[in-house]
């Protein structure tokens, strides 16, 4: 897959990486928008948030992003911080590989 999340998470294009456990990956935003904005990013490729199934299994893979975004915040020492999702080129969305925006600044 071209997905450019995907080749970084295939370690074929540059990050500055905070994070990875087997099933996430945290890097800076190239534009970043706040002091710390960091990218959370599910190694396993799905387009968009809308597209996790509304089932027990899809209930689990979003638990376990937002856990991961947390656990994030609190490793760059985030007390206070925002977390953002775009949902599709409506909501905007640029790249299309589910992630989350985690911003704040260091306490």
């Amino acid at each position: 897959m071209d997905c450019v999340f995907c080749r970084i998470i295939r370690g074929e294009l540059p990050s500055r990486k905070v994070y990875e456990d087997e099933g996430f990956v945290a890097f800076h935003d190239i534009r970043p928008k706040a002091p710390v904005h960091v990218l959370v990013v599910p190694k396993e490729h799905v387009e968009k948030l809308s597209d996790y199934p509304d089932t027990e299994e899809g209930e689990r893979q979003l638990g376990a992003l937002f856990r991961t975004a947390n656990r994030v915040a609190k490793l760059l020492g985030l007390e206070g911080y925002k977390v953002q999702v775009h949902v599709g080129a409506k909501g905007g969305q640029e790249v299309f590989h589910v992630h989350v925006h985690v911003m704040g600044s260091p306490s």
